[in-house]
């Protein structure tokens, strides 16, 4: 398969799962909660069941030998060289209160590394990817290449979690510890806060309690934009757990200071 003919395959697998979820959106869906040891609350719907379920028909159709993990319906062949990496609705509980923050990620990693990604906002109509060495928009407002912006320090940066609810009591404080030193900080986006850090919109993202599905996508992205994505501990972050990433390198290494600070 050729580069243009694989990049034509991603597009498929972001069309037929847009038109799978988009039905759902703002309507009055049924919600389930997964059960989760520490009883928070976490939600799937059928959105996110049948995305998942079309983009791992098409994948085994086309690429048999392939492996596929999904946020929804676990591992096969885990062990194949090349892997998907399937996350259908990525912000889920944007996604039933009606915020159109929320999108699908894609990932194909060969050997358990990254090497394309895609975050797809249906809604929205915009896809971004990268493959680690370049990163590009397409929507509404046209197309272009994904650039990060440089920004001097955490005084002058804008700074996105999820939300610091999501962190344990000792995570809190450490990420407050950034917080405080940003010129701003905005909670929520989700995947589309990456997104928005690779356009050159934000400037820093602190997270935790990730999983490889939240991630790998947003991997090569990021990187293919000129940013830096890494776990806390300064490590590789295609194991998820505490990430952070950040457009230049210099106010990465000012998050990564203070988020470890005795």
């Amino acid at each position: 398969m050729t580069a243009i003919d694989f990049a034509a395959f991603v597009d498929k697998l972001a069309t037929v799962s847009g038109e799978t979820i988009l039905p759902f959106f703002r309507t009055a869906l049924a919600v389930e909660a997964k059960h989760r040891d520490d009883g928070a609350f976490d939600p799937v719907t059928a959105a996110d069941r049948g995305a998942e379920t079309s983009m791992r028909t098409l994948i085994r159709e086309a690429f048999p030998a392939h492996g596929i993990i999904g946020e929804e319906y676990g591992a096969e062949q885990p062990d194949a060289e090349y892997v998907w990496v399937l996350d259908p609705i990525d912000g889920t509980k944007a996604f039933i209160s009606g915020m159109p923050l929320w999108g699908t990620l894609i990932a194909l990693t060969r050997f358990g590394e990254p090497v394309f990604g895609m975050v797809h906002q249906p809604f929205i109509g915009e896809r971004f990817t990268g493959d680690g060495g370049a990163a590009h928009y397409r929507g509404p407002a046209g197309e272009r290449d994904l650039r990060v912006r440089p920004c001097a320090s955490l005084q002058e940066a804008i700074i996105y979690t999820t939300s610091p609810v999501l962190m344990n009591p000792a995570d809190r404080e450490c990420f407050f510890r950034v917080e405080k030193e940003a010129r701003m900080s905005r909670y929520g986006g989700d995947c589309y806060a990456y997104c928005l850090l690779a356009a050159g919109l934000i400037d820093v993202i602190v997270e935790t309690e990730l999983k490889p599905h939240d991630v790998m996508a947003l991997i090569p992205i990021i990187t293919g934009a000129g940013g830096v994505i890494t776990t806390w501990e300064n490590g590789p972050p295609q194991g998820a757990g505490r990430i952070v990433a950040a457009g230049d390198p210099r106010v990465h290494a000012a998050a990564l200071e203070l988020l470890n600070k005795a």
